[in-house]
């Protein structure tokens, strides 16, 4: 055990050597320039850098003092998953229960489920201690939060009611039953509870960050909330939306409504409908736009629908299929979900596999796994060479990194919420724009921006 965490230790040093050596060629700063500003040996500089020593906090104090940068720059986060999986048991679980009380009464039980410090996740296991007689929204026993920051995906097991705000901030209630789901939004005021004469009903609230968390948070905070608050363009409607898009970049871009038009040779009468929400653009008038824009068409593509802020799926109406094709191993059912999160993916998978030596994933996205079943599973899994095997009971949890491969054995049922966190979309075309050749300097910065005995 001792080793293993001088090993992780070694590798987190090495992480920020790496990303320290990033900074200075940002910077434009060669070891020793850095050193001389700093005050510190030029030796010292470069064992950070090839993660021989640590990086101490007063030289990163100092740094954010003389340099355009943040202290948070320099930190790294702790891969707490060396072997690409991290569980939680049942038992361990249970142990961090916590009673929260509302209106002076019992309301929740709370309990954590897995999480790690590389995943977007914060799942907690809840139960609504709270029973009620009807299922009036009105009803003044459900005492209800404020919304919160993160999204959030429900599983429903035992009879739960669940209120929620509309658009027309109108209370509404969900009437769940085991097997239900829900997505909501941000900040969407809601609460559960129990209906009476029934066993305390449970839930899994797996909530979890997409991509205004981390940086783009800090970034946001950085600026000002009254200057970070002008990014959120009106999508209230397909319409609106596509206006913000096309008004955004026509300014970003300094051009005028008459020089957009000669680019385009679209009519400045058409632009000003199409900035003030008349009418969508055609696919043609897209391309034009965006050929003037000098960005690509999907920039001013609007979403195929405005959806609703709180999607409830009954169970009855999930889709289902069996994967892999021609076999019965596992079958799918689809849980709640929004397009407008297209990489997080809800899943019910229910598991007739008694011995399969296969690996039967290998997903590009975070992955939080629970044992809703009454049967013990197996997880197998292969990573960097090393192959592994994890008795799941139920109330296990399980967080898998992306693209580990891995496949269940045995006869059981799992909830499985796949999130793509802050990498996938945007980030994840950058990254593919860059080259699988310079996608590992990307990451961990490998060598100083130039040579300095020179190349030819």
């Amino acid at each position: 055990m001792q080793e293993s965490y001088q090993n992780d230790e070694s590798l987190h040093m090495s992480k920020v050597g790496k990303n320290f050596l990033g900074i200075l060629n940002d910077l434009k700063r060669r070891p020793e320039d850095a050193a001389k500003e700093l005050g510190i040996p030029l030796e010292q500089i470069q064992e950070i850098i090839e993660g021989k020593k640590y990086l101490p906090s007063e030289i990163i104090e100092l740094a954010a003092k003389i340099w355009p940068v943040n202290v948070s720059d320099f930190y790294i986060i702790y891969d707490d998953t060396p072997t690409g999986i991290k569980s939680m048991s049942a038992e361990e679980s249970k142990l961090s229960s916590r009673i929260m009380y509302r209106g002076g009464k019992p309301y929740y039980e709370y309990r954590d489920t897995v999480m790690s410090s590389v995943a977007p996740f914060r799942p907690e296991w809840i139960m609504e201690l709270c029973q009620v007689s009807n299922n009036n929204p009105e009803n003044p026993n459900a005492k209800w939060n404020n919304g919160h920051f993160m999204h959030q995906f429900t599983y429903f097991i035992g009879d739960v009611n669940f209120y929620y705000l509309d658009r027309q901030n109108k209370k509404q209630i969900a009437v769940m039953k085991t097997g239900d789901s829900m997505y909501i939004s941000p900040f969407v005021p809601h609460t559960f509870t129990t209906r009476s004469d029934q066993d305390n009903g449970l839930i899994l609230a797996l909530t979890y960050g997409n991509k205004l968390t981390g940086d783009v948070k800090q970034e946001l905070s950085g600026l000002s909330t009254k200057i970070g608050s002008q990014f959120s363009l009106n999508f209230s409607s397909k319409e609106n939306a596509s206006a913000s898009l096309l008004k955004f970049h026509r300014e970003i871009s300094s051009l005028t409504i008459n020089e957009v038009s000669i680019r385009t040779k679209i009519s400045t009468d058409i632009i000003n409908d199409l900035e003030n929400a008349k009418r969508l653009p055609t696919n043609e008038e897209i391309i034009l736009l965006a050929q003037a824009f000098n960005v690509n068409s999907r920039e001013l593509i609007t979403d195929d629908s405005i959806e609703e802020k709180v999607v409830v799926q009954p169970y009855k109406e999930c889709k289902r299929w069996y994967y892999p094709d021609n076999s019965k191993i596992y079958e799918f059912v689809e849980l709640a979900s929004t397009r407008s999160l297209p990489f997080s993916k809800t899943f019910e998978v229910n598991i007739q596999n008694p011995n399969r030596a296969d690996y039967d994933f290998k997903i590009g996205l975070h992955q939080f796994i629970y044992n809703v079943g009454k049967n013990e599973l197996f997880l197998n899994w292969e990573f960097n060479g090393e192959k592994y095997e994890k008795l799941i009971k139920p109330g296990d949890s399980i967080y898998v990194k992306p693209f580990v491969k891995h496949s269940f054995s045995g006869n059981g049922k799992l909830v499985v919420l796949r999130v793509g966190g802050r990498i996938p979309g945007d980030s994840q075309r950058e990254l593919s724009i860059i080259g699988k050749r310079n996608v590992e300097r990307a990451i961990n910065e490998t060598m100083q921006w130039f040579d300095p005995k020179g190349r030819n």
